[in-house]
């Protein structure tokens, strides 16, 4: 009895023994797993907040990432973007999923209503899975301690109250819905593009009340000093812009086509250029809609005419550095033969760029432009006149039809919008 009980003990422990030594193995594996997906949450929204340009609008310039503070002039006054790190006090490290959600959805922090500055008029339309992934980055980024700025708005836009009467005329929170005529690669395209990439709400133009038109969506409409083009397929296509030329502007900030300025270059530089390969071509797909390859046409040269006005400006002033024939030189200035700015309907930004410059522009090693210098002191407008007018028959299927007043209508409203 005393040797069959002794082999019944051994047995029961050898059995618990075991017991427990499968939980410590199956519970160790069951955390391990928890981490592993937990760090692949984060990478996740890591990569959505690129796409969504969170960092080009939330870092001020010189600033810590994130930390809020970059002005964005609006016409009721100058918002500043906030501060949102993981930071407890001063950032956004205090937010439950719900808080984070309602902001990003709703437009309402916990300190209320947000302006739409903030674009919640797209990212409303991100997915559960992706907001839980922006979240999850969110609050394992590196907190900073920095107090957000009181917008500079005046009275009585600056009473936020009137913000849940703007929602309930210009905005629902609802879900993306797929086009069921167009490809999984169209509709991604158009997910990255309309709702983390948030394009529309620069380059679609906006009512009296500062809602977006759908009617005319992307474009394009006048941003301070700059034109935010017009991207609708129509347009890209008319201009020949290929899935390569559009990826090599959103990878390099250059293509064929020209370069990116002003606000776009932070988005390229922080945003775009992050996209995956299969990304990238969904967005092309859909700005281009048209999945297949193009044909990139030759580009535009049609001979100097010695004759026309402003001949002898451009040999004078931009020749040095875009070349005598308009074919540009690497790294220091873009060619002109079919250059998307000057092949447009609108001389805005082609004006705009001749009056004010580009600040030098760095992507990488290899790829990097040099400033362009400011014009508004030398040229008048006649002077401006002519050589938009030339610089467009000469490299472009533009006529020649910019007037004057034209020219001088755009100078006097930019000095009035630039603050």
């Amino acid at each position: 009895m005393k040797a069959t009980s002794l082999s019944r003990h051994t047995g029961f422990s050898r059995r618990l023994k075991a017991a427990l030594l499968s939980l410590a193995v199956f519970g160790g594996t069951s955390v391990a797993q928890a981490a592993q997906d937990q760090a692949a949450l984060i990478a996740q929204g890591k990569y959505l907040a690129e796409i969504g340009d969170c960092v080009a609008c939330h870092t001020p310039q010189g600033g810590r990432e994130l930390s809020g503070g970059l002005p964005f002039e609006t016409p009721f006054g100058i918002v500043y973007s906030t501060n949102i790190t993981s930071d407890k006090e001063t950032g956004i490290g205090h937010y439950s999923y719900q808080d984070f959600y309602r902001a990003m959805h709703e437009g309402i922090s916990p300190n209320g209503n947000l302006y739409p500055a903030m674009p919640y008029t797209s990212y409303h339309l991100l997915t559960d899975a992706d907001t839980r992934a922006l979240y999850a980055y969110f609050m394992n980024t590196k907190p900073v301690s920095q107090q957000n700025k009181e917008s500079e708005i005046g009275f009585p836009f600056n009473i936020r109250m009137g913000l849940k009467a703007w929602n309930l005329m210009n905005h629902e929170d609802s879900v993306f819905t797929p086009d069921p005529t167009k490809s999984d690669s169209w509709n991604r395209g158009s997910y990255l593009v309309n709702v983390l990439g948030h394009c529309g709400e620069c380059h679609t133009p906006r009512n009296a009340i500062f809602a977006m038109e759908p009617e005319a969506h992307f474009q394009g409409t006048v941003l301070d000093t700059f034109e935010a083009s017009n991207i609708t397929p129509e347009e890209l296509n008319r201009q020949n812009w290929t899935h390569e030329d559009l990826k090599q502007l959103f990878t390099k900030g250059y293509s064929r086509k020209g370069t990116v300025f002003g606000g776009m270059y932070p988005v390229v530089y922080h945003s775009y250029s992050h996209l995956t390969e299969q990304d990238m071509r969904a967005v092309t797909s859909y700005l281009l809609d048209n999945e297949a390859d193009i044909e990139a046409l030759p580009l535009a040269f049609n001979g100097h005419d010695k004759s026309a006005p402003g001949y002898n400006t451009y040999m004078g002033y931009c020749a040095g550095c875009h070349g005598q024939d308009g074919e540009g030189r690497p790294n220091v200035a873009p060619a002109l033969a079919g250059n998307a700015t000057l092949d447009r309907a609108s001389v805005y930004n082609a004006v705009s760029l001749l009056l004010n410059g580009i600040v030098s522009q760095h992507y990488n090693s290899t790829t990097s432009f040099y400033a362009m210098p400011a014009y508004a002191d030398k040229f008048d407008d006649q002077q401006l006149t002519d050589l938009v007018n030339y610089m467009r028959i000469t490299w472009t299927s533009q006529k020649a039809d910019i007037g004057v007043s034209e020219v001088k209508d755009i100078r006097t409203n930019m000095k009035q919008s630039v603050h």
